[in-house]
């Protein structure tokens, strides 16, 4: 079984608020968390509408600290 198997496993069958909590529980943990959220993001962004994913990006933009040179 692969990583995004076993991710997506995981949180099968799971109900909204179970979902909400793996998510919250992940955002900011030790970074062996991250690959999940990554999993959770691409299936989130294959899934989304093309307005949706402006949505997604837009806001990612304007949270990213500027660019120095």
């Amino acid at each position: 079984m692969d990583l995004r198997q076993a991710i997506v496993q995981r949180v099968q069958g799971k109900e909204d608020s179970e979902l909400t909590d793996i998510i919250e529980s992940s955002i900011g943990a030790e970074e062996m968390a991250l690959p999940g959220l990554g999993v959770l993001f691409e299936i989130i962004w294959k899934n989304s509408t093309e307005a949706a994913r402006k949505k997604m990006v837009s806001v990612l933009q304007k949270q990213l600290p500027p660019r120095h040179a």
